[in-house]
C-alpha cells in the first residue's frame, strides 16, 4: 500500500512539474464563415449549378492535417453555406488534378470509404459536442455524433438529411441539405455555431481541415472555426414516429416427439418507434415492442477461466446515443449501465419431468423503453432511460398432454439517469449517473436480487489549453433481496468470499443487502510538445456489484497505473508519424496483497507509403490470483513475459492486408501462448468489398483449473494440462447498388477444442516453484471410466487403497459454432426501410481428437443448421 500511494503522489508531481516543458502550442487564429439567407432554393443533386449558390461567397484556405500538419494540401477544397427558415444548405468543392483517381467506393450508409468530406457543426457551440453530416464521392451519407472534445465519434445516429455527389473534370463537389429540426441549439438573436469542414482524400491517406488544429493541440471540437449570420432562427422540435411489421419464419431440425420442436415456426410482429422534440435542445426516444430481428448475432467465445463475456450492443434502440449513459469507471469494459441486461436471457429454465418438454423464450420480452436526452445552451447533457420488461413463461407440455406454465423471469424495471454540467468556459465538467434495477419476485425469484441501485460522480478539469488534465469518478453500489440472494452475489465467481486463507472477506449468509465503492482518478498531459504521460489509481471494493443492469466483471482490486509516450508527428525520411510509450501497473487486493507487477514497452509506425507496423514487449510479476481456484485459497501464477508485433499495407490501396503475432512465455513452462492474426480487405470494384480475418489462439497451460472435490476434511483443488487451439474466420461481404440498396452478408465459424493430460492437485498454491505448488497423480491413482449416464469420467484412488475416493468427468472438448447472416436494405425514402434477412446457424460438440478444419467441415457440412428468414419494413412520417 505504502509503495502505491508513494508511486500515485511522484506521478501527481511529475504531471504538476513538467507542465512547462516541451515547446510551447502555435498560435492559430480562429477562422469565421459568416452565411446568408437564401434567395432561391437549390435543388441537392451534387453539381452545384444553380445560380441559387450565388448569394453567399466561397471560403477556402484549408490546412494539411495529415501526414504533413500545417502544409498546404495537395489539392485545395472550397465551401458555400446558406440557409433559410428550415434548412442549412452547404455546397462543397473538391478539387483534384487527377479526376480518374477519386476514390468513389459505394457502401451502405455510414461506411466512411473512399474520398469524403465531413461537415463538422457545434450547434450547441459547447466546444466539446459535434453533429458530424459527411458525404462521400460516390453519394454515400453518414453522421456522426462527437462527444469528449473529440474522443468519441459515435456513428448509430440517423438524422434525415438530404446529399449528392458529383464528379467533374475538376475533381467533385457534394451538396447538402441539413433540416434544424436535426440539430439542437439556443434562442439567441444571431446564432453562432462551431464549424469546420474536414476532407480525405483518400488513395493519398491526406486530410485537410478549413480551421486548422495543430497536432500537439489537445482538443478537436473546441478548436473548430465559427458558422456566423444565423438570424431569427426559429426552433423546429422534431418529430418523426416510425412503425414496423416483421415476417418471420424459421426453420431447424425436428426434435423427437417435443411438440415445441416440430421443425417449423411462423410469426407476426409489430411495433412503433418514435422520436418526439421536447424543446429543440431535448428529444425523447420511444419504443413499444422493439423488434431486433435483423441484429447481427454475436461472435463465438469460450471462457475457461470462468468469468462473463461482454458482448456489445448491436440493438438500433440501445445503440443510438448510447455515449450518453456510458459511465467507464475504472478500466477494461466495467461500466454502469450495459444495456444487454435489458431483455436479456430469463434467469431460469423450466423445471421439467421426465418426459415433459418446454418451451422457453430466448430473451425476455421488452414491453416498452424510452429515452429522454439531449444538451441545453446553458452546458447541462441529461439523459433518462426507462424500460419494461415482462414475466415471462415457459409453457410445459407434461406427459398427459395437458400443458401448464412456469414463470422464468420477472417482470423487471430498469431507469438510467445521467448528468453532465459544463462550466470554466467548457473546460471541466462535472456530472453524476444513477441506476435503479427493480424486479416484482410476488414471492418468487429468491435467488435474485428484489432490486439493485448505483450511484456515481465524474469530473474532469483541463488546463493550459487543455494540455493538462484531471479527472476521476467515484461510484457507490446497493443491492437488496433474499438472504439467499444476496448469499449468491457473496460466493459468485466476481467475489468468491468463501475463498479459504483470507480474513478480509467471509460468507456473511444472514445478509439480505450488499454495499460496495469503486472509482479512479488520473492526471496527466494530453497535448502541447512530444510528450504525452499519465497516471492514477483505480479500485474496486470487493461487495461492489453493478450486474443487474451494468457490467462487472471482477472486484477486490486497487491499480496503480503510470504512462509515458513520446511523439513524433512531423515527417520525416520514411516515416509519416512515430509513438513509443512505455507504461507500469501494479494491482493489489483489499488485504493489501500484491498479486501482479506489470510493464509494457510499445512502438508505432505509420511509414511514407502508407503501411504501417506496431510492436511491443512487457513482463508481468508477482502474479496471484484470488479468484483461480473457484473459492479455493489465492494461487500464484508463474512469471511470465510477452511479445507482440503487427504490419500491414496501405488502406488506401484496393487490397491491404494485416498480419499479427503474439508471444506469451512463463517461468518453468507453466504457461506458453501464441496467436496468430491474418486479415484483408479487397475491393475490386467500387461497389463490392470483401473482407477476412483469421484468428488462432494456441494455449498450452499446466495448470488450467478443472474442478474442485472433498478428499476426507480436505479439498482437492484439480488442475490440469491442457492445450486449447482456437480459430475463428469471420467473413464480410458487402454489395451496394446506390446510396440507398445494399445486400451484405456476414459469416464466421468458430471453433475452440481443448485436449486434458498431467491431471494434479493444488498442494502449496503460494509457493514459489511450480513443483512445490501442485501434485501429479500417477497412473496407479488416477484412471478412466464410465459413469452411469455413459460419459467419461476418471476416478481418482488417492490413497491407493483400491477404493475410489472421488471422480470427475472427462473435460476434453470441441465447441463449434457457425453463424451467418444475409441483408438486403433498401432504404425506399428517406428514414424508412425494408429488410430482407436469412440467418443461418448451427452449434454443439465434434469429436475432440479431430483437427480442428475436420471439426468445423463436420458441423458445417453434417450437422442440420437452423435457418430464419425475416422481412421488415419500417415507414418513418416525419413532421
Amino acid at each position: 500500500m505504502k509503495f502505491i500511494l508513494t508511486l500515485f503522489i511522484f506521478t501527481l508531481f511529475f504531471a504538476f512539474n513538467l507542465q512547462g516543458q516541451g515547446r510551447s502550442l502555435q498560435k492559430v487564429s480562429k477562422r469565421i464563415y459568416t452565411t446568408k439567407k437564401l434567395v432561391k432554393t437549390p435543388i441537392i443533386d451534387g453539381k452545384i449549378s444553380e445560380d441559387a449558390w450565388d448569394a453567399v461567397e466561397w471560403s477556402s484556405d484549408f490546412v494539411e492535417k495529415e501526414p504533413n500538419e500545417g502544409t498546404p494540401p495537395t489539392y485545395q477544397t472550397k465551401f458555400k453555406v446558406m440557409y433559410d427558415a428550415k434548412y442549412l444548405y452547404v455546397a462543397i468543392r473538391a478539387l483534384d488534378g487527377e479526376p480518374a483517381l477519386i476514390q468513389q467506393r459505394l457502401t451502405r450508409r455510414d461506411g466512411f470509404a473512399g474520398d469524403r468530406v465531413n461537415v463538422i457543426i457545434d450547434s450547441y457551440h459547447d466546444k466539446r459536442t459535434a453533429f458530424v453530416f459527411t458525404t462521400t464521392a460516390a453519394g454515400v451519407k453518414g453522421e456522426e455524433i462527437v462527444t469528449q472534445n473529440g474522443s468519441n465519434w459515435d456513428e448509430s445516429w440517423n438524422p434525415i438529411w438530404y446529399t449528392d455527389a458529383n464528379v467533374d473534370e475538376k475533381g467533385w463537389t457534394a451538396e447538402m441539405k441539413i433540416p434544424f429540426s436535426q440539430l439542437r441549439f439556443g434562442n439567441a438573436k444571431e446564432q453562432i455555431w462551431g464549424f469546420n469542414i474536414n476532407r480525405t482524400i483518400f488513395r493519398l491517406q491526406e486530410r485537410s481541415l478549413w480551421q486548422r488544429i495543430p497536432n500537439d493541440q489537445a482538443g478537436f471540437i473546441s478548436e473548430a472555426g465559427e458558422l456566423h449570420g444565423l438570424i431569427d432562427l426559429k426552433s423546429q422540435k422534431q418529430l418523426e414516429i416510425q412503425p414496423f411489421t416483421v415476417l418471420q419464419y424459421d426453420n431447424y431440425p425436428k426434435e423427437g416427439s417435443n411438440p415445441f420442436r416440430d421443425g417449423s415456426d411462423f410469426k407476426v410482429n409489430a411495433g412503433l418507434d418514435a422520436k418526439i422534440g421536447i424543446t429543440n435542445d431535448l428529444t425523447l426516444d420511444l419504443t413499444i415492442n422493439p423488434d431486433f430481428g435483423q441484429v447481427e448475432a454475436d461472435p463465438g467465445t469460450i471462457a475457461l477461466d470462468g468469468f462473463q463475456v461482454f458482448f456489445r450492443e448491436q440493438r438500433p434502440f440501445f445503440v443510438e446515443n448510447k455515449n450518453i449513459f456510458d459511465f467507464k469507471f475504472a478500466n477494461g469494459r466495467d461500466n454502469l449501465f450495459y444495456s444487454r441486461r435489458i431483455g436479456g436471457n430469463p434467469q431460469r429454465n423450466a423445471d421439467l419431468q421426465n418426459g415433459e418438454f418446454a418451451d422457453t423464450p430466448k430473451n425476455s420480452t421488452i414491453l416498452g423503453a424510452a429515452k429522454f436526452s439531449g444538451k441545453t445552451q446553458n452546458g447541462w447533457s441529461l439523459g433518462v432511460l426507462e424500460s419494461v420488461t415482462a414475466n415471462e413463461f415457459a409453457e410445459i407440455r407434461q406427459v398427459d398432454g395437458k400443458t401448464r406454465e412456469e414463470i422464468v423471469a420477472p417482470l423487471t424495471n430498469y431507469l438510467v439517469t445521467r448528468a453532465q454540467k459544463d462550466f470554466n468556459e467548457r473546460n471541466s465538467y462535472v456530472g453524476g449517473i444513477f441506476t435503479a434495477t427493480h424486479r416484482n419476485l410476488d414471492g418468487n425469484f429468491s435467488e435474485l436480487h428484489k432490486a439493485a441501485y448505483t450511484g456515481g460522480i465524474d469530473f474532469r478539469h483541463t488546463w493550459r489549453k487543455r494540455e493538462f488534465y484531471v479527472e476521476g469518478n467515484s461510484i457507490l453500489s446497493y443491492v437488496t433481496g433474499s438472504e439467499k440472494s444476496i448469499e449468491k452475489t457473496q460466493r459468485s465467481i466476481t467475489r468468491l468470499f468463501q475463498r479459504a486463507g483470507t480474513d478480509y472477506v467471509d460468507v456473511d449468509a444472514t445478509r439480505t443487502s450488499l454495499t460496495g465503492t469503486g472509482g479512479k482518478i488520473e492526471t496527466g498531459k494530453q497535448g502541447g510538445g512530444n510528450w504525452r504521460y499519465n497516471g492514477g489509481f483505480i479500485w474496486r471494493s470487493p461487495e461492489l456489484e453493478l450486474n443487474d443492469v451494468g457490467f462487472l466483471r471482477q472486484t477486490d482490486e486497487m491499480i496503480q497505473f503510470v504512462e509515458g509516450k513520446y511523439l513524433w508527428q512531423v515527417p520525416k525520411g520514411i516515416y509519416r508519424d512515430v509513438s513509443v510509450s512505455l507504461e507500469q501497473s501494479s494491482t493489489y487486493d483489499f488485504g493489501g496483497n500484491l498479486n501482479k507487477f506489470r510493464y509494457e514497452l510499445e512502438g508505432n509506425v505509420n511509414w511514407e507509403n502508407n503501411w504501417w507496423t506496431e510492436a511491443g514487449a512487457g513482463a508481468s510479476s508477482q502474479i496471484h490470483r484470488n479468484a483461480f481456484l473457484r473459492g479455493g485459497p489465492r494461487w500464484r501464477a508463474a512469471n511470465d513475459a510477452f511479445y507482440y508485433g503487427s504490419f500491414g499495407s496501405d488502406r488506401s490501396k484496393k487490397f491491404s492486408f494485416k498480419v499479427g503475432y503474439l508471444a506469451v512465455r512463463s517461468e518453468e513452462d507453466v504457461f506458453n501462448r501464441n496467436r496468430y492474426v491474418f486479415s484483408m480487405n479487397y475491393q475490386p470494384f467500387d461497389s463490392f468489398s470483401m473482407s477476412l480475418e483469421n484468428v488462432l489462439n494456441q494455449t498450452e497451460n499446466k495448470t488450467q483449473y478443472i474442478t474442485t472435490r472433498d478428499f476426507g476434511n480436505s479439498k482437492r483443488y484439480i488442475l490440469g494440462n491442457i492445450e486449447n487451439d482456437t480459430w475463428s474466420t469471420t467473413l464480410r461481404l458487402n454489395y451496394s447498388l446506390n446510396p440507398n440498396f445494399s445486400v451484405q452478408f456476414y459469416g464466421q465459424p468458430f471453433i475452440s477444442r481443448g485436449r486434458y493430460s498431467n491431471f494434479n492437485f493444488v498442494n502449496n498454491p503460494t509457493a514459489a516453484s511450480f513443483s512445490d505448488r501442485v501434485n501429479f497423480y500417477n497412473s496407479n491413482q488416477i484412471s478412466e471410466a464410465t459413469n452411469t449416464s455413459g460419459g467419461a469420467i476418471y476416478t481418482i484412488d488417492e490413497n491407493l487403497d483400491n477404493t475410489a475416493d472421488y471422480s470427475f468427468r472427462k473435460p476434453d472438448f470441441s465447441f463449434v459454432q457457425l453463424q451467418t447472416n444475409l441483408v438486403v436494405r433498401w432504404e425506399y425514402i428517406a428514414g424508412s426501410e425494408l429488410f430482407f434477412v436469412w440467418a443461418r446457424g448451427s452449434s454443439g460438440s465434434q469429436d475432440f481428437n479431430d483437427s480442428l478444419t475436420d471439426s468445423v467441415d463436420s458441423q458445417v457440412f453434417d450437422v442440420p443448421a437452423n435457418d430464419t428468414f425475416l422481412i421488415k419494413a419500417t415507414y418513418r412520417f416525419v413532421r
